[in-house]
């Protein structure tokens, strides 16, 4: 009885217009692995932090008394804590230790349309000088008890402090 060959099946090649395609989503997606990873890391850390940081907003504005950092914050919100009458212009950020802090910086100074920037070295926050309405997010950790003056390079009489706490 004679046996039947069995035909093999043709092999596939990949087109060259595949393996270009196909290496590029490689590359993009190492691309945002990578940029995703470093954005992770906060100013003032070596390593990613896979946390989610507690969020504090401040713009920078201008009234009667001068140029001021403005919490946008509410004073029932925890790290924030209120001058007399319930102000919260230069306000004074209360963080427990070894927390991740976020800093969402807008500036919103209307009337002068000045640059304003934030900074806190003992933490390496700095931000850009930022024009109207510009925002910058800055991320760090509270890894060293004490208080700490924030402030604006700008115009000094914008400050206020933060206090880490034990």
């Amino acid at each position: 009885m004679a046996r039947k060959r069995r035909e093999k099946a043709p092999l596939r090649r990949w087109s060259r217009n595949k393996m270009i395609t196909i290496g590029a989503l490689a590359a993009v997606a190492s691309a945002a692995g990578y940029f995703g990873l470093n954005s992770m890391i906060p100013v003032n850390g070596s390593s990613p932090a896979f946390a989610f940081p507690a969020n504090h907003y401040i713009k920078a504005a201008h009234d009667r008394s001068g140029y001021v950092f403005v919490s946008q914050s509410s004073g029932s919100v925890k790290g924030v804590r209120t001058g007399a009458g319930g102000s919260l212009i230069n306000p004074t950020y209360t963080f427990g230790n070894d927390e991740l802090e976020s800093l969402h910086f807008i500036n919103e100074d209307y009337e002068t349309h000045s640059q304003h920037n934030l900074n806190i070295d003992e933490f390496n926050v700095h931000t850009h000088d930022l024009k109207y309405f510009e925002s910058q997010t800055i991320t760090f950790i509270a890894n060293k008890p004490g208080t700490y003056q924030y402030y604006c390079t700008i115009h000094p009489e914008m400050k206020g402090n933060i206090v880490i706490e034990q």
